[in-house]
């Protein structure tokens, strides 16, 4: 459906509809195509670009709070990734509610704010909200975007997450990561007897659940490419074996009825298959099952130690550790098995590869002279970088638009955590869980 708004501007209305919430998307055309204002990520340093973010003003209404949690959640988005610095609050010269009859660009310009966010709350006559939100160029004095979404106020986050997205995109160039969410493995209890469960929250550590009630012990946790459907390696029975688990409708089922114990799954790029490793009388191989048909199909054919695959993400290639050289190194080979080429090749031993979705690069674990690191490396082994390095740092996930990667470290107390870390190596925040956290896996953002 296409109407006007009463500012004038074009408007589509898109329903969507996720488990038992749904909400009405309204999206305005962006008002200014000049290039303005703008972070260029592909350097190495780039300084915080100074960003005044406001309280979203009221129509009465709606509680006034709405609007101050919206821009709190923005900012909180906006500053974990390093590219911006959301000015004091108390700094700011011009009130929300002045807003409303437009920014006086010298009052921002006076505290060094490079870009405005403002926005505005109102109720619709059928109880739903309507959050606007507008982004400034303050040198320029030009609007840059400007977006409308209707909801129910339950879903106040998840606006803040698109908007912090929206922002992102118009100033970088690149799509945002913050409508996202991280399953991950809750862990407690004494190291000897740990109680090790699912676990799901916003890329941000809020809204957090318990998936599984932890009377079987589950690892390796990996979205679908819809983030509805989870894979991942449970305990249950007492048998390891792989299942997958509806996040809807929390009913979980055992993936294939395999001889021998089955782990390290990961979806498809297009949701249709899962490769995962098979060990039975010593050998472990990598097998595809199709979704459809549940057939499945042997790959590695070696009698070394072959696992953790992980799809490119056009689906051609898997990226896997293996032994076959004599120590853990990753190899690549095309999708049904074939052309494996080997493309580590420093000192130690390299694990849970992780192609990213932008397929540039593959994240990875090494292991060399007792330390943990996380690194990148493109699919050929050029180019290796390491990110950081612990006591115990490993599984390497990766934001849905390839920028930032998840990871969880242990230190030597035993406490695990999980963080993030960008690409420069330069920007490591830990992400707080209630309970210790461990195998992170980023989901794509939220459809």
């Amino acid at each position: 459906m296409v109407k006007k708004h009463s500012t004038g501007r074009l408007s589509i209305n898109l329903f969507w509809i996720i488990g038992i919430i749904s909400f009405v998307f309204l999206f305005n055309d962006q008002i200014y195509a000049q290039e303005g204002v703008r972070i260029d990520i592909r350097q190495p340093n780039v300084a915080p670009l100074p960003i005044a973010i406001t309280d979203f003003s009221s129509d009465g209404q709606v509680d006034s709070q709405v609007g101050v949690d919206l821009a709190k959640v923005i900012s909180a988005d906006l500053e974990r990734s390093g590219l911006f610095s959301p000015i004091d609050k108390r700094a700011f010269i011009q009130t929300a509610e002045s807003l409303r009859q437009g920014p006086r660009f010298g009052d921002w310009r006076v505290i060094n704010a490079q870009a405005l966010v403002t926005g505005t709350t109102s109720q619709l006559p059928d109880g739903r909200v309507r959050v606007e939100f507008y982004l400034f160029d303050v040198a320029a004095e030009q609007q840059m975007t400007a977006f409308a979404y209707s909801t129910q106020l339950s879903n106040w986050r998840r606006i803040a997450h698109k908007i912090a997205d929206a922002i992102y995109a118009r100033l970088t160039g690149e799509n945002g990561y913050f409508d996202s969410q991280i399953v991950y493995i809750a862990e407690s209890g004494p190291q000897n007897n740990r109680k090790k469960q699912l676990a799901i929250m916003d890329q941000d550590g809020e809204n957090h659940q318990f998936l599984t009630d932890g009377r079987s012990m589950v690892l390796t946790p990996r979205f679908s490419p819809s983030s509805r459907d989870i894979t991942y390696m449970s305990f249950s029975g007492k048998k390891p074996r792989v299942y997958l688990f509806n996040i809807e409708t929390r009913q979980q089922e055992l993936l294939g009825d395999f001889p021998g114990m089955t782990f390290a799954p990961r979806f498809s790029p297009d949701g249709n298959r899962v490769v995962m490793s098979l060990a039975q009388d010593g050998n472990t191989e990598i097998y595809v099952m199709d979704l459809r048909t549940r057939n499945q199909t042997r790959l590695t054919n070696n009698p070394s130690i072959d696992t953790s695959p992980s799809f490119s993400p056009d689906g051609s290639n898997i990226v896997f550790n293996s032994d076959r050289g004599g120590s853990q190194q990753l190899y690549t080979m095309t999708a049904d098995g074939g052309n494996v080429q080997r493309i580590s090749y420093g000192k130690g031993r390299y694990g849970t590869p992780v192609w990213s979705p932008r397929g540039d690069l593959i994240a990875f674990t090494r292991i060399y002279e007792g330390s943990f690191y996380i690194g990148v490396m493109r699919p050929d082994g050029s180019g290796e970088r390491l990110l950081t390095q612990g006591y115990l740092v490993e599984g390497p996930t990766w934001s849905p638009n390839g920028r930032v990667l998840s990871f969880f470290k242990q230190n030597q107390n035993g406490k695990v955590k999980i963080y993030t870390i960008d690409l420069t190596g330069r920007n490591e925040r830990e992400v707080l869980t209630p309970l210790d956290a461990s195998d992170p896996a980023w989901s794509p953002l939220i459809p």
